[in-house]
């Protein structure tokens, strides 16, 4: 039967929907039949899981890891001095600079020889004494569920890098999945009338998409905490009954049938017809999670929503919270987005870093209070991440530099250790110089404490390199 034949054999069989998934279920049996052969996940764990959900904080534009997380008195000692005058000339030894690849030279991610003193002070906090500096007083409250990495690396100077944090490569060497698109693939859904992957924030050109070669079923769904217009196109444009809707969504359902017909294995068809179909449950659901209106105003106030400086971004960490209520697995939420990122001060760092502090720390310690009350913060793993950190040296009279060479990362909740330091940077916090860890090793981890394994997750004839897949941080790991 040549394939016109049996296209239209199909067709007139009225199998539609019906046929493309039994067509898909037979293939995906035919290989799992078959020894040694590739199966697509089936949605389960690989193995028993500490975490169900991911809350994902990224911060655009590079944290300085030395204003935050990571205290450096020797910083103020030799403020002044060039890096060659001190103690400390052997952390620009080229063979420790070698990590670097320069991608895209240009006036940023240099080295930047004048030490410029820390512009914060820290405290220790809670029984573990974890040093957090003041700009962060309300996640400091939660020292004791931090676990703090401050050994991380990468390799690109240039924001780029946002892309490379999200997926382990630059986008120079290609489009690769990001790590949500990762979890979206291997697991299944908790929750069927809402997305699994969402993306809240800013995104910027080079960091638009996730789901790349596993295809776009697996990109985020962009969602605005706005109830009125939560979701592109989630309304339509003139007032219909819902039957007139139903109507509407048999007719494009039928469409879409017939044209998967003729192209069964198109991806984009694929995902359009699930998008659909999911928007469509999405319509009640989706709105209900970003009207707050029964929240209580201890809740509201808890995250700074009446609060100017905070409010958007208390308001989004409040959504996350009920959207992992709710089942979702991965909110991606980025914080400072456009351009190169709100956190990039190559000037006025102290200014910048103190302003944007008050921005998301209220927030994102009201989350992690309201996580821990409700019971949630033991099965959702809180992430704050940032692409690199800020040079150790000045750049021009006030700012910090890209920094690739040692920078700071911390997780809370999902199964991990509370309360716990791992890894370091060397006394001007230069170099990742203990337990030094790629950017992978953080998605490794959290991967591990979802029950996946990277390894087992490879689609045929796309072949991932080990740095690619990391290893789990396990001396974080409960």
């Amino acid at each position: 039967m040549n394939t016109h034949n049996r296209r239209t054999f199909l067709a007139d069989l009225g199998m539609g929907f019906t046929g493309l998934a039994l067509g898909s279920l037979l293939q995906r049996d035919a290989r799992a039949s078959a020894p040694g052969a590739w199966s697509p996940p089936d949605g389960q764990p690989h193995f028993a899981p500490k975490a169900r959900s991911v809350i994902w904080l990224f911060m655009n534009g590079g944290v300085s890891h030395m204003e935050s997380f990571d205290p450096k008195p020797m910083l103020t000692k030799y403020a002044g001095k060039t890096i060659a005058e001190t103690p400390f000339a052997d952390t620009q030894d080229p063979r420790k600079l070698a990590i670097e690849r320069l991608v895209v030279p240009d006036a940023n991610g240099n080295q930047r020889n004048t030490l410029y003193p820390l512009q914060v002070g820290f405290r220790r906090h809670g029984q573990s004494g974890i040093e957090i500096s003041d700009w962060f007083p309300h996640i400091a409250h939660h020292a004791d569920k931090l676990a703090v990495v401050r050994s991380m690396w990468t390799t690109d100077s240039n924001h780029g890098a946002q892309t490379q944090f999200h997926s382990g490569r630059h986008q120079n060497d290609g489009d690769f999945p990001n790590l949500g698109a990762w979890v979206h693939y291997g697991l299944g859904s908790l929750n069927e009338n809402l997305p699994q992957f969402i993306s809240i924030g800013t995104r910027e050109y080079w960091n638009k998409r996730d789901g790349h070669y596993l295809g776009p079923a697996h990109d985020a769904v962009p969602l605005r905490i706005d109830p009125a217009n939560p979701l592109d196109f989630s309304r339509p444009e003139r007032a219909l009954s819902a039957d007139e809707q139903r109507t509407g969504l048999g007719l494009i359902r039928r469409l879409n049938e017939l044209r998967g017909i003729e192209y069964p294995n198109d991806p984009a068809v694929a995902a359009r017809i699930a998008a659909y179909e999911l928007a469509y449950r999405m319509q009640t659901s989706v709105p209900d999670i970003v009207d707050f209106s029964r929240e209580s105003a201890e809740t509201r106030a808890l995250y700074g929503m009446d609060l100017p400086h905070c409010r958007e971004f208390g308001i989004q960490l409040l959504a996350a919270r009920r959207l992992v209520e709710r089942g979702v697995r991965f909110i991606q939420i980025q914080h400072g987005g456009g351009g190169a990122g709100a956190w990039d001060a190559h000037s006025g760092l102290k200014a910048n870093h103190e302003g944007l502090s008050r921005a998301v720390d209220q927030p994102i310690g009201g989350l992690l209070s309201d996580l821990d009350r409700r019971g949630l913060l033991d099965e959702t793993l809180v992430v704050f991440a940032t692409e690199f950190g800020r040079t150790p040296g000045s750049q021009g009279s006030d700012g910090r530099d890209h920094h690739i060479f040692g920078f700071s990362v911390w997780m809370a909740g999902g199964g991990l250790k509370r309360g716990v330091v791992h890894g370091a940077t060397d006394e001007i916090g230069f170099h990742a110089s203990q337990d030094r860890h790629y950017v992978t090793d953080i998605h490794a981890t959290i991967l591990h404490q979802l029950g996946l394994d990277s390894r087992r997750l490879e689609v045929p004839g796309r072949k991932r390199l080990e740095i690619d897949h990391g290893r789990p941080i396990h001396a974080i790991i409960a």
